[in-house]
């Protein structure tokens, strides 16, 4: 009777934990999946070559338990840090120093019979979007760089699953999007193992040029970067005039309050709480990388154009919990966007993760008209604070951190392009499974052109709707394990195109509440 009780408790206990591990990612993980997510889930778990390694996966959500390692984010070499940037600088200067239109130029058009090639030619970046582009506070004691996408297509080979794209062509930003004429979603595999961590990995060659009187040593101190523009903190009063928080083409604009009263707005009361000096820089004198941005126009109508900021790294450095990294994947794209209404700033989304957080312009940090983001370590996610930032999981057990670190200015060194998101049609976010080809629909590839300002700059990457980074690596893979339902290493993301650039509000899902002040523990969830 003994042995029975305690068999028993133990039996009880057991299911208890297992429920508990169920039921854990499904309710800290704030996006929903769909059933073809879950099927993909199970074919993962089945990967496992070993029965108790599967049995434990489906069960206690403990996958790949023998494979738990330390992941550190630079592994030892003979060379150091500063004779492999020399290396890097003496293998690569010729090839960064080129420009996209320079690499690969586009076939020439007589612009008098192409009335489209013409616009494109006209048709500019507003003056008001360079004015207020973001500057970007990289951490200080980062791994893993901005990188040039034009670089990192070098490193990848395509495939479809396990198989290989064969093709006699180099894939480069000129052809990317010839890939969607396969039946399955693509892939960009590397070419090398990350976790050899190769140079291009790293981009250190890409780090933003540091500002006059930075010690720029980049010893994790905090201070490599102490000699920055002053930043200023506003507070907003919310009284909003019209519905410019919500509007595309399909719904216009619309007036909310009495027309005559339209210069009587308060102006926006800034945190005197914070003592700010000028220590006499200018933001846009320095923060130069070879890394372009890419910056997306995207008008809505009634006056209100979205400048969509995206910001590329070859490597996305997951977080650690209890020494445990989680959430590593090839290629990462992050953005912000800032909403204008008739030229004037009105929001900024900074995206963080799976989502984002939307600030009014005027509550944001900012260097003379130009809103401050922070870039977390690492995972380069997008905050409007310095310090630690938890999301997930409780008790602060995954967070990401920021810092003043150096200045990236992308509006030095960036690709500009005019989106029209009604002539593009529906954008489909993950065809993973779908038994279809995507085609070439000569409409959705007309919808991107470049600014006058590069008027050869490639567009065949933007329309490529594979993956930019490895597909989730197995569970038979030694690199890989799943905690609780954090993977160790996930699929690289989607480009630019489907970042809902079509959103008529300012966050990416349609519960979005833009913050009139910043709160330094708000989550987006």
């Amino acid at each position: 009777m003994y042995w029975l009780r305690r068999a028993t408790i133990l039996t009880a206990i057991f299911f208890a934990f297992a429920f508990v591990a169920w039921l854990t990612p499904r309710v800290l993980d704030p996006v929903k999946h769909d059933p073809s997510r879950r099927l993909r889930d199970r074919r993962w778990v089945n990967s496992s070559p070993y029965f108790l390694d599967r049995q434990s996966c489906r069960w206690l959500s403990i996958c790949g338990l023998h494979h738990l390692r330390k992941d550190p984010a630079e592994i030892p070499t003979a060379l150091t840090k500063d004779q492999r940037r020399w290396k890097e600088w003496q293998d690569q200067h010729l090839q960064l120093t080129k420009r996209w239109d320079d690499v690969e130029p586009a076939p020439k058009v007589d612009k008098k019979r192409n009335l489209r090639d013409r616009r494109r030619v006209l048709k500019n970046v507003p003056d008001y979007v360079l004015k207020h582009a973001p500057l970007v506070h990289l951490y200080s004691g980062e791994h893993f760089w901005p990188s040039d996408i034009r670089e990192h297509v070098e490193h990848m080979t395509p495939h479809v699953g396990q198989e290989l794209i064969n093709s006699t062509d180099p894939w480069t930003l000129h052809n990317l999007h010839d890939l969607d004429q396969q039946p399955q979603r693509v892939i960009l595999r590397s070419n090398d193992d990350v976790e050899s961590r190769p140079d291009w990995l790293h981009s250190d060659h890409n780090i933003p040029s540091p500002f006059d009187g930075d010690d720029d040593d980049n010893d994790g101190d905090g201070d490599d970067h102490h000699m920055i523009p002053p930043a200023r903190r506003g507070r907003y009063n919310h009284q909003e005039r019209t519905t410019w928080y919500d509007v595309d083409k399909d719904h216009p604009l619309h007036r909310i309050s009495d027309p005559r009263r339209v210069g009587s707005q308060p102006k926006p009361k800034f945190d005197s709480a914070r003592k700010l000096h000028s220590r006499g820089h200018k933001p846009d004198d320095d923060g130069y990388s070879k890394a372009p941005a890419v910056l997306v126009l995207v008008d809505k109508g009634s006056g209100v154009v979205d400048a969509f900021w995206f910001f590329f790294y070859s490597y996305n450095l997951g977080q650690t919990v209890l020494g445990i990294r989680f959430g590593n994947h090839v290629g990462d794209w992050e953005h912000c966007m800032m909403r204008f209404e008739n030229g004037e700033p009105r929001a900024i989304f900074f995206s963080e993760h799976e989502g984002g957080q939307a600030y009014a312009y005027e509550a944001v940090e900012k260097y003379g008209d130009r809103p401050v983001i922070y870039s977390a370590v690492g995972s380069h996610a997008m905050y409007a604070l310095p310090g630690t930032h938890p999301y997930i999981l409780p008790f602060r057990l995954l967070k990401d951190e920021t810092d003043k670190g150096p200045i990236w200015d992308p509006s030095l060194n960036n690709y500009a392009y005019h989106y029209d998101y009604v002539r593009a049609g529906p954008v489909h976010e993950d065809v993973q499974d779908m038994d279809m080809d995507l085609g070439m629909d000569l409409d959705a590839e007309e919808s991107l052109f470049p600014a006058s300002s590069n008027p050869n700059a490639p567009t065949s990457w933007f329309h490529f709707s594979g993956r930019w980074g490895d597909e989730v690596y197995s569970l038979a893979d030694i690199r890989q394990w799943r905690l609780f339902g954090q993977y160790h290493y996930v699929t690289g993301p989607q480009g630019p195109k489907f970042k809902h650039l079509d959103r008529s509000k300012v966050c990416q899902t349609d519960k979005c509440k833009v913050l009139n002040e910043l709160d330094p523990k708000g989550t987006w969830y």
